[in-house]
């Protein structure tokens, strides 16, 4: 949090960040407990020279020796050692720091392996909430997060052992367009894929190694196998977290903010029996604009003819929310068809000019409303910036004052504590930053305070909860209990007239009174700048009760 940002929370009455205080309180009072199994088996391939296929990171031992220069070589046979040699060098560093990194998590997960223990939490500026253990927590990597149980065990109940199986699913990837009944069939149909991975994880038919998440995949085979050849699955005492992950989640608060009826569809606010997946419906609509474009004799679409999916546009599809420049989805998109190895690799920077531009313009057909007030944003922040010369500020939902900690760094500047606060209070805001960053951040803030909304209420119906952000994790018994939660909070947050209320603080805050403009000149920015602030984006028809009955908002 910024020195201004600090002095303006000073300022508002205690009980309005009470909320806030109360969740952060209430997430980092849930006790945690080691998976020792899973624990013990990640030390085991460590120890035996890790395994690159479910990221256990390989000792700098396994790397290729350097070449040498000798002095028969010619200049050209030189060069290319060089190049070698720079890159075995790089990898090699590479290699033991992530082996270090390794190594830290499991010593502190062994560490613990016979203890209880609890994880603080702190919020950004914009009010997302974090652990502070930097380490290991529940925001690491797939092997963090499989070591990791709640100490606090729950019956599974008649549903607990049908939430674990569906769960399993979704973290393998494999059934992301499937209904959660197909998943849960599927599940069942490999049983004896999952008993063996849980049974046999180094030696037998590894099935678990074919997932996105490979060691929750495992941990969850492990629970499901102790869950189903218990006497009574229903009474077994679990302490498995499973998650509920929402559906291209700042996608889903700009639809829900514009009332957008084809974006809400889209990210799953509207009830479908199958989840709709935005990247593929992007993915589709450019596909559409390169094939008329290849009919047109446009040399780059014929070039990308069997190139375009789902995985070359999610990544940019994704960050679009949060402000990706056109440079940045060309490099989102480049290293994607780097990674095509049919690609012609002499093609990739202007094919992914072409599919970058094609995949905004996607956006913009798909998302009409999220466009308009993305760039009602941006104005805003960007006259706020340079006319006002302040930094953009907002209150959340749940009353957490926002300053946006982006200001031009002066001459000779140094960095230290001291010189951050005197160049917060003395320099002016960085008007490309403020206004780039504002979407992403305001957005942010509402997912946040989503998340505090659930959490809280959680905590009323007393079951157990725990978030990564857009990521809900609670027992296997009480899934149907939170996800009721999830949708009502959302519908709940979304009633507020959130772009009002910003105009309206925005307006009180920056505008400018007739009194101070006086007599204005033509084109006057005072004037733009008031005018722009009270020009809220108008709202489609889109009915947002419709979430409540959405299975794929959250899943």
């Amino acid at each position: 949090m910024s020195m201004k940002q600090g002095c303006v929370v000073d300022l508002v009455p205690s009980k309005q960040i009470f909320p806030i205080l109360d969740t952060l309180n209430q997430l980092g009072a849930s006790p945690w407990i080691v998976n020792k199994p899973v624990l013990d088996l990640i030390i085991q391939v460590f120890r035996n020279g890790g395994m690159e296929q479910v990221d256990i990171p390989l000792p700098v031992s396994q790397c290729p020796a350097l070449p040498k220069i000798t002095r028969d070589l010619s200049s050209e046979e030189k060069n290319v050692i060089y190049r070698q040699r720079f890159m075995l060098k790089k990898k090699r560093s590479e290699m033991f720091s992530l082996w270090c990194d390794a190594l830290y998590k499991l010593s502190i997960a062994n560490h613990f392996r016979d203890s209880v223990f609890w994880f603080p939490q702190n919020i950004d500026f914009r009010g997302r909430v974090y652990p502070v253990p930097p380490h290991f927590q529940h925001l690491g990597g797939d092997m963090a997060r499989s070591m990791l149980l709640f100490a606090k065990g729950m019956p599974l109940g008649d549903k607990g052992l049908d939430w674990l199986k569906i769960h399993l699913i979704n973290l393998t990837g494999l059934k992301k367009k499937s209904s959660l009944t197909d998943r849960l069939a599927w599940a069942n149909e490999i049983l004896d894929d999952i008993l063996d991975s849980a049974d046999n994880p180094l030696t037998g038919k590894q099935w678990w190694k074919e997932s996105d998440d490979p060691w929750q995949t495992l941990a969850c085979c492990m629970e499901i196998a102790n869950a189903s050849r218990s006497p009574n699955p229903a009474a077994y005492v679990s302490h498995f977290p499973v998650h509920q992950d929402g559906s291209c989640n700042g996608l889903q608060h700009y639809a829900a903010l514009g009332r957008d009826q084809k974006g809400a569809e889209a990210v799953n606010l509207y009830p479908f029996e199958t989840p709709q997946d935005v990247y593929s419906g992007v993915a589709g609509l450019v596909e559409k604009e390169r094939l008329q474009d290849a009919a047109a004799d446009v040399e780059i679409a014929k070039v990308l003819d069997g190139f375009v999916s789902r995985k070359v546009v999610k990544q940019t599809v994704m960050t679009i929310v949060y402000g990706v420049t056109r440079y940045g989805a060309r490099a989102q998109i480049q290293k994607q068809l780097a990674d095509i190895k049919a690609f012609p690799e002499h093609k990739s920077l202007p094919a992914a000019s072409y599919l970058a531009e094609k995949t905004f313009d996607s956006i913009k057909q798909m998302f009409t409303s999220a466009r308009q007030i993305q760039d009602w944003f941006v104005d805003c922040a960007k006259l706020i910036s340079s006319v006002r010369n302040k930094p953009v500020e907002w209150v959340t939902p749940l009353g957490l004052p926002v300053v946006q900690p982006y200001f031009k760094l002066p001459k000779n500047y140094a960095e230290s504590s001291r010189s951050v606060h005197l160049l917060q209070a003395n320099s002016k805001p960085n008007v490309m930053k403020q206004k780039n960053a504002f979407p992403p951040n305001f957005v942010h803030s509402l997912d946040s305070s989503h998340m505090m909304l659930t959490c809280l209420h959680a905590a009323r119906a007393g079951i157990s909860f725990a978030a990564v952000h857009d990521s809900y994790w609670t027992h296997p018994a009480n899934v149907d209990i939170m996800n009721k939660l999830t949708r009502e909070q959302f519908v709940a947050l979304h009633s507020l007239p959130i772009l009002d209320d910003l105009s309206e603080f925005l307006e009180k805050r920056f505008s400018y009174s007739p009194g101070d403009i006086g007599t204005p000149f033509p084109e006057d920015p005072r004037l733009r700048l008031n005018a722009v602030l009270k020009s809220v984006p108008t709202k489609g028809k889109f009915d947002l009760t419709s979430v409540l009955r959405s299975t794929y908002f959250f899943s």
